[in-house]
């Protein structure tokens, strides 16, 4: 199967927005650790805790979307809600909603990759 242009603009898009959260998180947010706090109502060590894993599985998302070329639709469905929850977090925090509709991206780019590749018409082909 010969990879489109429009795939690899999208799984580009898609790795840097992962990878780029999966260092930010890894390097401990100040802002991000306190939204954790905040959201969920934990203790700092915790907040760093859940944190790192965050970081973790994003810089794993955003690597095997870029390398994996037949990531299954399950992973682009994930982050894309997981782009949209990000996203969706500054508003719920505080900050402005423009913070979160410049953010659009985040969920779009999964979102675009996955329906260039057909929604899935079975549980099966979520995991293809």
């Amino acid at each position: 199967m010969r990879t489109s242009a429009l795939d690899w603009v999208l799984r580009l898009a898609v790795f840097g927005e992962f990878l780029g959260h999966g260092v930010f998180a890894l390097q401990g947010k100040a802002a991000w650790i306190g939204w954790i706090e905040q959201i969920l109502r934990v203790d700092t060590p915790t907040a760093i805790t859940l944190l790192t894993l965050v970081g973790v599985v994003d810089i794993l998302i955003a690597v095997l979307v870029l390398f994996w070329k037949r990531v299954p639709r399950a992973l682009l469905l994930w982050a894309a809600i997981w782009g949209l929850w990000t996203a969706l977090v500054r508003p719920i925090v505080g900050e402005p909603f423009w913070d979160f509709v410049e953010r659009s991206a985040n969920w779009g780019a999964p979102l675009a990759l996955l329906l260039s590749r057909g929604w899935p018409k079975s549980a099966k082909e979520w995991i293809k």
